[in-house]
């Protein structure tokens, strides 16, 4: 008995392969089918290099096989990752489908608050009536899960249009995605950037988001391989910055906020955020003690004539609520929830004005290394 190509090839359309958005046949993932009595011989090729991909791919083609050609069939599959040698994300992909706006939460350095700034915007956006999303880039170093008291969850293979997509897990009304759902928690991602961008753009494109007014996006430190990946893989509306009122880390805030500025990437700034503005005992409540220093954030917003979306207190609650995955801003009518509102509402107020002033975000097309000098 001898196999039709076509059945087969009809079989293979319905496998999304591996941070492609596309079906193996659509992606030319599909290099030969080979056919001899009850064998079937697949050859592919994938971008993504990883053991569970290349595994993935195997038994999903396996099964697609055997569930609509023959179950009796000897499927053989011989998979082949080529890893891309830059790392841009799908820069033919204009947008998310059903995301309205993009915005990427940033800094320069790490350990100002990001994810809680992240976290805690989401609630606010979703306590609004929003439908949030949050994407956890931080790939080495990812907390958003904890945060939500989700580490534990695993996201779910859903079928939309006949292909298999990643359901994120949601929590508190936020829908979420991040590497801390497939790593073990003692376990170090060692990833050169290149994987590390491929795994973020299965979490962009293979994942089923559905309608989102907002998709929040959680950077790392720093201003590299994955801040660029991201603006050349999804039109970010806007990026908001986080920082603390201390000289080292607005020299790293200012950087920042430099990258979004500049002419090949050209995605606006909404704002800066101060984090951990000042500290208040419990016992002296209306006392302020600047440890980091006074108004920092606020000083560089004016000087790089941005807005200053308003700052938070350094408080042991905050700590703890992101600890036990309870973020504050869920509290009702407390200090710390309006702190969080209204940064959320200054951070609305930048958007809707640049919405009206300024053209949609297009992705970034880098094509030369200006600027990235390595001396």
């Amino acid at each position: 008995m001898t196999y039709s190509k076509k059945d087969i090839t009809k079989a293979l359309e319905t496998i999304t392969a591996p941070g492609e958005g596309k079906s193996l046949v659509e992606s030319g993932a599909v290099k030969n089918i080979v056919t001899f009595e009850k064998e079937i011989i697949v050859d592919v090729t994938i971008s993504n290099p990883t053991l569970q991909a290349k595994k993935k791919v195997e038994v999903e083609i396996m099964k697609a096989i055997h569930e609509s050609v023959d179950q009796k069939a000897d499927v053989k599959v011989n998979v082949t990752a080529v890893a891309p040698t830059v790392a841009p994300l799908k820069p033919e992909k204009p947008k998310v489908p059903g995301i309205q706006n993009i915005i990427a939460i940033a800094s320069g350095k790490g350990g100002v608050g990001k994810s809680t700034i992240t976290s805690n915007m989401a609630i606010s956006l979703q306590k609004m009536g929003f439908k949030v999303g949050i994407l956890d880039a931080d790939v080495y170093g990812p907390s958003i899960h904890l945060m939500f008291d989700v580490a534990n969850a695993r996201p779910l293979s859903v079928e939309i249009d006949g292909r298999s997509k990643m359901q994120p897990v949601e929590s508190y009304g936020v829908k979420i995605l991040s590497l801390g759902f497939f790593t073990d928690a003692n376990q170090a991602v060692i990833w050169r950037g290149a994987m590390a961008s491929k795994a973020l753009n299965q979490m962009i494109f293979d994942a089923h988001w559905g309608e989102l007014d907002f998709l929040l996006i959680d950077l790392p430190p720093g201003t590299g391989d994955i801040h660029l990946s991201i603006v050349q893989a999804i039109p970010v509306t806007g990026a908001v910055i986080v920082s603390t009122p201390q000289n080292i880390a607005l020299a790293d805030a200012k950087k920042g906020v430099a990258m979004f500025k500049q002419e090949t990437i050209n995605v606006p700034v909404l704002g800066i955020v101060e984090n951990m503005s000042y500290f208040t005992p419990a016992e002296l409540p209306d006392n302020k003690y600047y440890i980091f220093g006074k108004d920092g954030a606020k000083n560089l917003a004016e000087d790089i004539e941005t807005a200053f979306l308003g700052e938070v207190p350094l408080v042991q609650s905050i700590r703890e609520a992101g600890d036990v995955g309870h973020p504050v801003a869920l509290q009702d009518n407390t200090p710390l929830e309006n702190a969080f509102s209204t940064i959320t509402k200054n951070t609305l107020s930048q958007l809707v004005k640049r919405n009206k002033d300024l053209p949609p975000t297009d992705i970034v097309r880098i094509t030369t290394m200006s600027g990235c000098s390595t001396k």
